[in-house]
């Protein structure tokens, strides 16, 4: 089903009143549609579209000209889609109890539905064409260059495509396969029966996956034992449901692998990018390969939280408490001064976007938790929401989405919109470059050694959320999709005992670096990515990507900036990979992910000899 997908979906949980907010704090969707009527009636004429489209079954090779005409009208529709499901999900985030942001988004669902089924002949056609007669075409008429790159999708995935009755009876389901996902959302925020816990101070607090989020990292280590060991006893009393949840979820993806046409899950979801199994793997045989990296962060942790054995619970709390505060206007002005070396004409594109109300700075009551970027509203401008709370975090956050911002500003204002939009794979390099770039200028005007800390440990943090988490995920997807795709059955006591023990080796349990107990290795069926087939990879394929783009071009490497620059531009008018790799980059490869663990290591140096100095 079309619907566009907001990118770096981050988990913060909104603290409300952090700070007086006027107008210019909030986004202005009256760019997209001055009303809801206004959008009603664009989806009117949407819904006229998709009637007109009809016309175009079967014609598509009666002549270069109605070819040209059925490819622009098919654009003209998912362009206008994009833009109503953008208006419709936004006015939902900025407040999730409204009704009338309830009513739109389901609307836009259904709308997205209909678009999948009204065109959903034109890959199976394209394809009966075949290649010789859509290069033809493009001889023939230059103005069909632009879909060059989209039509080579397509006829790559000729072994994968179904006839046209067959696409559209696999679009028709679009509305009936996500019940897994469904469940879950249901169950892990509406249903779910959240115990109360009193904490040390007398405190009573509701354990809902926000206070989860907020309490975790309590600095008080009793607390957080409590805090772990409520949780995920809770979570645990449904090991079997979401067993279900997810094995149907898993089931389902190995049904399309089949219907599709794949040895395996795996290459499916990467097929689509035409992304070489090659980089998942290397990714993951990397990562094990430098646990010792991981593990020396750990006793790192360990050491500055004055802990002698190291448990999962203590994975949350601040390497560093701080009270440095960085107001929105300030936090704007550091991530300017941050990206100076990206070049004049990104930082003024930056600049005066900033004055123009694309974001949702704050966070208030109903508005939805998290950061993400949306844009893919193409003739409009890049969206991001934000739950700002004047913390070091928030800007590292802020410099994160406006680098998807930047992405999408660079793309839109070089592509035609039919090439425009780019894939998770490049998308996250754009945000984690940015992160690397503030890491470097923060550092550059830090006052004293506390404030290095607290910069330091944030980034050591990150590499470790973003980088070894992430790729954790990864290693536990592969296996559990490899699973169902042969046939077994899985139960949730089984997805436990996979997800524990690629937990416990990730984290160094034998080697007694990270106590892992029992009850936590339910956490896997806490991630709702998992619901996302092999979508988490691509943060740290990302990240090492970032590394790499990010010290070239702060060491000054002739053309660094442009090659990086370049990969913003072009969109989706390449497959990501071979984007990022014609830019100096090759993901499959041991090199990025080596560049990451240098980086890491480089930290836990510094870091270690300002500890020295202190001594």
């Amino acid at each position: 089903m079309y619907k566009y997908l907001p990118i770096a979906l981050l988990a913060l949980t909104p603290l409300l009143g952090t700070a007086a907010e006027t107008e210019n704090d909030r986004w202005n969707l009256a760019d997209l549609y001055p009303t809801t009527d206004a959008w009603k009636a664009d989806s009117t004429k949407l819904e006229g579209q998709l009637k007109d489209f009809t016309a175009c079954e079967g014609k598509l090779g009666e002549s270069v000209k109605r070819f040209h005409a059925c490819m622009d009208m098919e654009a003209d529709i998912v362009r206008r889609y994009m833009r109503l499901s953008s208006y419709a999900s936004q006015l939902h985030d900025q407040d999730t109890g409204a009704g009338i942001g309830q009513d739109l988004n389901q609307k836009s669902d259904i709308l997205g539905n209909k678009v999948d089924e009204a065109t959903s002949f034109l890959r199976p056609e394209v394809l009966k064409l075949g290649k010789a007669k859509i290069d033809g075409y493009l001889k023939q008429d230059k103005g069909l260059a632009i879909y060059k790159h989209p039509l080579d999708k397509i006829l790559r995935a000729a072994p994968h495509t179904l006839d046209a009755k067959g696409e559209a009876l696999v679009a028709q389901f679009g509305l009936a396969t996500n019940a897994g996902q469904d469940i879950y959302d249901v169950l892990s925020n509406a249903n779910m029966p959240w115990p109360t816990v009193k904490l040390s101070d007398g405190t009573e607090i509701k354990l809902d996956q926000a206070a989860y989020t907020k309490y975790r990292a309590s600095p008080n280590r009793a607390d957080r034992k409590l805090v772990f060991d409520a949780f995920w006893g809770e979570w645990k009393q449904f090991e079997q449901s979401y067993g279900t949840t997810f094995y149907a979820q898993l089931k389902k993806e190995a049904v399309y692998t089949k219907v599709r046409n794949y040895p395996d899950s795996l290459s499916r979801a990467l097929d689509s990018d035409n992304i070489p199994p090659a980089v998942y793997n290397m990714l993951i045989e990397q990562t094990r390969a430098n646990l010792p990296t991981l593990h020396r962060y750990f006793k790192l942790r360990a050491k500055l939280l004055n802990i002698d054995e190291l448990h999962y619970y203590d994975m949350y709390p601040s390497l560093l408490s701080s009270d440095l505060k960085y107001p929105v206007e300030e936090g704007k002005q550091l991530m300017l001064d941050a990206v100076k070396p990206l070049g004049p004409d990104y930082g003024a594109a930056m600049t005066d976007a900033l004055q123009h109300r694309w974001m949702d700075v704050y966070p208030r009551a109903r508005k939805k938790s998290g950061a993400y970027m949306n844009g893919v509203a193409y003739d409009v401008h890049p969206y991001l929401l934000l739950n700002y709370n004047d913390d070091y975090e928030s800007v590292s956050t802020l410099a994160h989405e406006w680098g998807h911002a930047m992405h999408s500003y660079l793309a839109n204002h070089t592509q035609p919109f039919i090439t425009a939009d780019y894939p998770i794979f490049t998308a996250e390099i754009a945000s984690t470059t940015n992160e690397t770039l503030l890491l470097d200028h923060m550092l550059k005007i830090a006052k004293n050694d506390d404030e290095r800390m607290l910069y330091l440990g944030s980034a050591l943090e990150n590499l470790r959320t973003t980088f070894f988490r992430q790729a954790m995920f990864a290693d536990f997807e592969r296996e559990v999709h490899a699973k169902v795709d042969k046939g077994e059955s899985l139960t949730g006591e089984d997805l436990t005992k996979i997800y524990g023990d690629i937990l416990r080796a990730y984290h160094g349990d034998k080697e007694g670096v990270v106590k892992i107990d029992d009850l936590y290795t339910m956490e896997w069926a806490y991630i709702p990515h998992f619901y996302n087939q092999f979508y988490v990879f691509q943060y740290a394929t990302s990240i090492s990507a970032g590394s790499m783009f990010a010290a070239s071009i702060l060491n000054g490497e002739p053309g660094a900036r442009d090659r990086y620059l370049n990969v913003l531009r072009s969109g989706g008018s390449a497959y990501p990979y071979d984007l990022v790799k014609a830019a100096g980059v090759d993901l499959a490869s041991p090199a990025p992910y080596q560049a990451v663990f240098a980086r890491m290591n480089k930290i836990m140096d510094e870091i270690e000899a300002i500890q020295a100095r202190k001594k």
